[in-house]
């Protein structure tokens, strides 16, 4: 059983909270989310504001912060194999209707097909929220291109 161990990052004025799925090793092991080197979340957000990539993990709070966007997922623990999303079993879901009351979050956007299947699964019952289901800044989404992520997620800007 792996603990998700990430706090969330969410400050009372955020407009949009994004989930991921659960954390991979690397984030894991980094203590922050989207550290996997080819991980393209950190490269897709700053670009939709025309910003440079935050340089470090105090970077990308301050910059999601700036922005009104809180950042978490959608397990906080499960079985998993490595950061194989198709492994992931046992889920205990984190608690985000908890996270989102007493702020301003309107919409829900879920980072990629497994976190969109889990947050209807474990969540949609007790969140009330519109939500949309972006592709995945995962390495192993190859078939999307940078610029056509850049393109897919420009949606979240109508929220902020």
């Amino acid at each position: 059983m792996q603990v998700h161990g990430i706090d969330p990052v969410c400050a009372p004025d955020a407009k949009i909270l994004i989930l991921g799925s659960f954390p991979s090793v690397a984030s894991r092991e980094a203590g922050f989310y989207y550290a996997h080197k080819q991980n393209r979340f950190f490269k897709v957000l700053p670009a939709l504001f025309g910003e440079e990539q935050p340089a470090d993990t105090n970077g990308k709070k301050e910059f999601l912060i700036r922005h009104g966007i809180a950042l978490w997922d959608v397990i906080q623990s499960c079985d998993v194999e490595k950061s194989s999303d198709s492994s992931i079993r046992n889920v205990t879901p984190n608690g985000i209707a908890a996270l989102i009351s007493g702020t301003d979050i309107k919409t829900v956007y879920l980072n990629g097909n497994t976190a969109a299947k889990l947050y209807e699964k474990y969540v949609l019952p007790s969140v009330s929220l519109p939500y949309l289901r972006l592709p995945s800044t995962s390495p192993a989404n190859a078939a999307f291109s940078l610029e056509r992520l850049v393109n897919e997620w420009s949606v979240i800007l109508r929220d902020l």
